[in-house]
């Protein structure tokens, strides 16, 4: 079966629009988690996170339930989610606008989509958000979370369950660890690290999803 393949220019140029859409200094989400899950709804805003990435304090309620929840300590996210990892621009390009990296994208956002459109534009979303932390060769759960472009929700309502696919199930072990969305972003990074794809020379671009071996996380 042959593979259709992209040239790297595009890629580029797709991404590149993507960050523009993205920058956090330009059209960051206000609130990039609406707990919609539990008894109450809670938005917890972009501050808040900064706050307890940057110092530890947990200023949020709903911050608060989602890091018990998260299966892991508060010192244990919070490193995991300011933890680097390095990539290649164009190699993340490579996967995420390749038929696997959609499906990926379409798995990693399960519960946790777009307030307004849901999964509608979930893939869309959350691919702008990772291009545009990845441009300066470094990608960290705190970077991803704060490119988003638009509010998200981590939704239990129709047809969603308030559960995510924590893509590393070997260190994620716990029923917790495994679905809550804080345990989500910290594992997110390396994912996508293990799986960029290598570009060849500028016209010729692989879009397999096969991973490549990914630089040892932090646990």
């Amino acid at each position: 079966m042959k593979r259709s393949f992209v040239p790297a220019v595009l890629l580029l140029g797709a991404s590149v629009a993507g960050v523009i859409l993205s920058t956090p200094g330009a059209q960051a989400a206000e609130r990039p988690i609406r707990w919609n899950t539990g008894g109450a709804v809670w938005s917890t805003h972009q501050q808040p996170i900064t706050t307890f990435l940057a110092t530890g304090e947990i200023t949020d309620r709903g911050l608060l339930d989602g890091i018990y929840l998260s299966g892991w300590t508060a010192d244990e996210i919070r490193a995991g989610m300011n933890k680097p990892y390095s990539v290649d621009f164009l190699s993340v390009a490579n996967f995420l606008y390749s038929a696997p990296g959609v499906q990926f994208l379409d798995e990693q956002t399960r519960s946790y989509v777009p307030y307004w459109t849901l999964k509608q534009d979930a893939v869309v979303a959350l691919r702008s958000a990772i291009m545009a932390d990845a441009l300066d060769g470094s990608i960290s759960s705190a970077g991803i979370l704060a490119a988003l472009p638009v509010d998200f929700r981590l939704a239990d309502t129709d047809s969603f369950d308030g559960k995510q696919n924590v893509c590393d199930r070997v260190r994620a072990t716990t029923p917790a660890q495994s679905t809550s969305l804080l345990s989500w972003y910290v594992f997110l990074p390396s994912c996508i690290q293990a799986r960029q794809v290598a570009v060849a020379s500028p016209s010729q671009a692989s879009t397999s999803g096969t991973p490549q071996r990914p630089v040892k996380g932090m646990w």
